[in-house]
């Protein structure tokens, strides 16, 4: 594929993370890109996590609806120091959506609950696939957050405990994904073509989120809010028919892979892939590479969840725009970071191949410029008053800049452990969750009198987060397989 690089041994000992890695396997030709099984993977796995977060964050939008502001304290949280943006459009709204007089506390645990179950199916998610594969994994993880979604309006009617535990029911299918579809990448992906291949299947994540945010405004403004959760979950039924249909767990076991990209593949990961049926646990834990993506991945989603949970209620009750317009801008910052992490993608695996540059080097500037941008522009957001357009520009182009990071410590996981990348997702996305969690309590009770201030301290606290995760990762991540992720007679070397 390239001719052998500086920094390799003659036996095949890795002692530098030099850009191929792929020394000592049989070189086969690289297989094209159209039409191969290995990029139509790619494209429904996308559709995959389009679906996943269009599942996820509708409730976001929902929420506003469903709750009675004539009886909560929500509608007295509205901010005074902006003026109204939009003139009320209450006239053609549809109403005939059931209020529940919830009031922002019982908001903040019901938005919270879904991470409750999610962080708990990480781990578990990320060892079951990596002895039994992805694909059944994944799909019946989004599948049961599917159905389960259609279920949340009689939820709602219930009680609140029965939403909060149906959300929380939710996160527990969608825990399993993204280690389920690492697992898969593993089996899949070349490694120079890593970058490229999951940033096109994640980047659906951020699909998802721009198009529900919206999409979920426009149907409670003219449908009501009950159809928002019964056409994404019929969405998200239809993607587990095709992806079961299309999908298999391996190149060897597709059946209509063709043999020269079988052959491609199979080469490719040949030095790269332990046979070991044991995991090695405690090697794993002792290891700082992997604690320092736990580091930047959490630092990251502290940002990324604190935005992707309050950026509605920041939008209605600081900026005042009503819950159409929300819907849209609040879509606005994904659709930058959508682009950004295609296109990173591309240029992280141009770097890497045709410019050689070190896979260590492209993962660590890809996360610095992904983690310390955001964390400027969200800090200039909040300095910027009432300037709509201001606001809206900075904060998308925090969110944007995040893009990077898919081609940074995001799949980082797969450079030092390929085997066990769907466990070490796992590990990392358990830590990465507790933002979820926390950091919209926190942003809450930073905020009680709603003021401009307020979210000042919030966007500040989110940003040296996100720095601190940049500079840890840059000292201490690593773009080669480590030892203990290879066979314990280095087999990967004859």
């Amino acid at each position: 594929m390239r001719s052998p690089v500086p920094g390799q041994s003659p036996d095949g000992e890795l002692v530098s993370d030099s850009t191929p890695l792929l020394q000592g396997a049989p070189q086969a030709e690289a297989a094209p890109v159209c039409c191969s099984a290995r990029y139509n993977l790619a494209v429904l796995a996308f559709f995959g996590f389009f679906v996943l977060y269009a599942l996820r964050v509708n409730l976001s939008v929902a929420l506003v609806d469903m709750v009675d502001s004539n009886t909560t304290l929500a509608n007295n949280r509205t901010s005074k120091e902006c003026a109204e943006h939009s003139a009320s459009n209450k006239v053609f709204r549809n109403q005939t959506g059931k209020r529940y007089k919830w009031d922002a506390e019982t908001q903040g645990w019901i938005l919270g609950s879904f991470f409750y179950g999610y962080i708990i199916t990480q781990i578990p998610g990320g060892y079951v696939a990596s002895k039994v594969g992805g694909k059944l994994l994944l799909g019946f993880g989004i599948l049961g957050t599917a159905v389960f979604t259609l279920f949340t309006p009689i939820a709602a009617d219930i009680g609140v405990g029965a939403l909060i535990v149906l959300r929380a029911l939710e996160g527990l299918g969608e825990g399993v994904t993204f280690p389920a579809m690492h697992a898969m990448w593993s089996s899949w992906a070349p490694p120079l073509e890593r970058s490229k291949l999951l940033s096109i299947s994640y980047a659906g994540a951020q699909l998802g989120t721009v198009i529900s945010l919206p999409l979920s405004g426009l149907i409670c403004f003219y449908m009501n809010w009950t159809y928002v959760f019964y056409l994404f979950g019929i969405v998200g039924i239809i993607w587990f028919v095709l992806w079961i249909w299309l999908v298999s767990n391996t190149p060897e076991t597709h059946t209509t892979i063709s043999h020269q990209e079988k052959e491609y593949i199979l080469s490719s990961l040949k030095n790269q892939l332990s046979s070991q049926k044991s995991v090695p646990w405690i090697s794993m834990l002792k290891s700082l590479p992997l604690w320092a993506i736990v580091v930047a991945h959490f630092s990251y989603n502290w940002t990324f969840y604190t935005l992707l949970t309050l950026l509605p209620t920041y939008m209605k009750e600081i900026l005042r725009f009503n819950v159409q317009e929300n819907g849209i801008l609040s879509a606005v910052p994904y659709f930058g970071c959508w682009l950004c992490m295609i296109m990173s993608g591309q240029v992280a695996d141009y770097l890497r191949a045709k410019w050689n540059f070190s896979t260590v080097c492209v993962r660590k500037v890809f996360s610095l410029i992904g983690m310390i941008g955001p964390a400027v522009f969200l800090v200039a957001a909040g300095y910027i008053g009432c300037d709509y357009s201001l606001a809206v520009a900075f904060l998308t182009i925090s969110t944007t800049l995040g893009g990077f990071c898919s081609s940074g410590f995001s799949i980082n996981h797969l450079d030092i452990a390929p085997s066990y990348a769907g466990i070490l997702l796992g590990i990392t996305n358990t830590f990465a969750t507790i933002p979820g969690m926390v950091g919209p309590v926190i942003a809450k009770s930073l905020t009680p009198e709603n003021t401009i201030r307020e979210w000042q301290t919030v966007f500040w606290i989110a940003a040296a987060i996100d720095v601190f995760g940049a500079i840890f990762f840059t000292l201490f991540g690593k773009g080669e397989v480590q030892n203990w992720a290879l066979d314990d007679h280095h087999g990967h070397r004859h």
